[in-house]
């Protein structure tokens, strides 16, 4: 009799195979104080063992295959920076030699403290990194030990992955190896494993929290990436379904690589642009290789992840903007400015006091009360922008005079570079990202102090329905199908196309194909997602057909629930297409 376990879907398709289960055996930390002539000796063994890890992660590092997607090269690059971190390297000296403990507990009071910290942070993204400062620690652990990682079995092509989590270390080591999903009980949808799975294409479901202990090594295994559900020990009959489902996503798989260089023009002649979101300057290579137009969102606080005395200088930030401008040949980059939930940056060694970080000081609100560290910024961007078509991307927006002040800042800074002899785009658009109930409603005035605005569904649909979607007793209520969040949508892009203003969208709904004929009837021409997401949501726009889409709107936008919605949608996916 079979099982079923409900999760978190990500990336797609189905997968029948048996079950590999990944044991990472989790090491005691012990506590015992030491004695103070032992102090430095005790330092060298912790420092000892930062230089092993940094050497297992650079070997790692260093053995990614070629065709491997961007990401896992990039998230590997983050692990050895935080390894790099004074928070982590340096951090445990002091309490080792205040405490005189050892290094392993001394390790373990400062993880405890920037996980506090990482909590603390309202931005879904960084608040994910969590994960990946555990995983650091948790190499340095195993390195204090003694402990060696043995490379995995060779694996069945039809092997299904079973851990607790997966790391990107995880990923290399099973690079060698074919396999056919992974499933894992922690993860959510911005977590680094949730961008591997999207970027490998592999169905994968996450946040089942007991699957590592409840299947069995070989046990088959049914993972379906759509509905986020894993079956354990299926029966017969839904085996015979589920068969013929796998069968029908890998086709489809297949029939994707006919239309990579096809141009996303729907079936009556609209060409919709569909650009890429990209973590790292890395990235660039896939956002190009899937077609992106360009890089519609560019998230700078990768640069920012570090310790509080270690920000990047000008010109560390303007080596990494104009290595993006550079690699996209012209093609527009859109850059978000700083956007972090914390009420300074970094600021890991001490704890947040703010009652509400989702309601205080980030986005635009932290770059104004950090103008220094702003306009630091807005200098950097300025001089990249000679290099390539760089624009400008404001987050968390709420008073058009955020929008007056940045500009001022911008002119001021301008006026700066023309004294230095510094070259810049002097004509340099700025937007604004539309994520705040109030920002969606008031757009209009916002379309007069900008030249553009992207739409950041995460936080629009998290405000609008007051909902943390990482907050499992709530977290069902996340529906980005719900009529508010049409109708909110519906009136920005309304509102942008009659004062001739663009509009994008960079937030999760624009790289889910199933939501794709939905945005095209809101009016929406300009997406931005993952790189392995653009000929999915591609393939849909090719079949799809705006005069049949504009004449099912209305019934769209009077659509009582959610469920409503999905059934309109669902009628139109299967109708045939007026132009056919």
């Amino acid at each position: 009799m079979g099982i079923t376990l409900h999760g978190i879907g990500i990336g797609g398709g189905v997968a029948i195979g048996h079950a590999h289960v990944i044991s990472h055996n989790e090491i005691e930390i012990a506590h015992y104080n030491i004695a103070e002539d032992d102090v430095p000796q005790e330092v060298a063994r912790f420092d000892a063992a930062i230089r092993l890890a940094r050497q297992e992660l650079e070997t790692l590092w260093g053995s990614i295959p070629e065709n491997a997607p961007a990401e896992l090269g990039a998230f590997l690059s983050l692990h050895i920076m935080l390894l790099n971190d004074h928070a982590l390297n340096s951090e445990p000296h002091l309490i080792i030699e205040t405490q005189q403990c050892n290094a392993e507990w001394a390790l373990k009071q400062q993880l405890d403290i920037l996980l506090a910290q990482f909590d603390e942070i309202e931005e879904e993204y960084l608040r994910e990194r969590r994960a990946d400062v555990i995983q650091v620690t948790d190499r340095i652990f195993k390195a204090l030990a003694g402990h060696h990682v043995p490379p995995p079995p060779p694996l069945r092509p039809d092997t299904i992955l079973v851990a607790h989590d997966l790391s990107p270390a995880d990923m290399v080591l099973f690079k060698d190896t074919d396999y056919a999903a992974f499933v894992t009980d922690v993860g959510g949808p911005t977590s680094h494993t949730a961008i591997l799975a999207r970027s490998l294409d592999l169905p994968a479901v996450l946040a089942l929290r007991h699957a590592q202990a409840l299947i069995r090594e070989e046990e088959l295994l049914i993972v379906d990436g759509v509905n986020g559900v894993v079956i354990v020990d299926p029966d017969e009959r839904v085996l015979v379904e589920y068969r013929a489902r796998q069968r029908e996503w890998q086709a489809s798989q297949r029939a994707l690589q006919d239309i990579r260089d096809a141009r996303p023009i729907t079936r009556d002649g609209t060409e919709i642009e569909l650009f890429a979101n990209i973590e790292l300057p890395g990235d660039t290579e896939q956002a190009l290789a899937n077609g992106a137009n360009g890089v519609g969102l560019f998230r700078s606080e990768f640069l920012f992840l570090r310790d509080e005395d270690d920000l990047p200088t000008e010109d560390e930030q303007f080596e990494a903007y104009k290595q993006v401008a550079e690699a996209m040949h012209g093609q527009p980059v859109i850059i978000r400015t700083i956007d972090l939930g914390k009420d300074k940056i970094p600021k890991w060694q001490e704890e947040s006091d703010a009652p509400n970080p989702a309601l205080g000081l980030t986005g635009i609100r932290l770059c104004m009360a950090e103008t220094q560290l702003f306009r630091t910024q807005l200098r950097a961007l300025l001089r990249a922008s000679a290099y390539g078509k760089i624009k400008l991307l404001v987050p968390m927006l709420t008073h058009v005079n955020e929008v007056r002040q940045t500009r001022r800042h911008l002119e001021e800074i301008k006026d700066q570079l023309r004294g230095e002899g510094i070259a810049f785009d002097d004509g340099i658009e700025l937007g604004g990202m539309i994520e705040v109930p109030a920002a969606a409603l008031a757009v209009a005035s916002f379309l007069k102090q900008l030249d553009f605005i992207s739409i950041g569904t995460n936080d629009l649909i998290q405000y609008t329905l007051a909902v943390d979607r990482n907050d499992d007793s709530v977290s069902y209520l996340y529906d980005p199908l719900h009529p508010a969040v049409a109708q909110l949508l519906h009136h920005v892009i309304r509102t942008a196309d009659a004062l001739g203003k663009p509009v994008s969208m960079c937030g999760e709904m624009a790289g889910d194909p199933q939501l794709t004929l939905l945005l095209l009837a809101l009016g929406l021409r300009r997406f931005s997602m993952l790189p392995a997401q653009l000929l999915k949501v591609k393939r849909r726009i090719l079949d799809a057909d705006l005069t049949q889409l504009r004449g099912a709107l209305s019934g769209l936008l009077a659509a009582e629930d959610a469920d409503a919605v999905r059934a309109l949608l669902a009628e139109i996916a299967v109708l045939k297409p007026a132009a056919a």
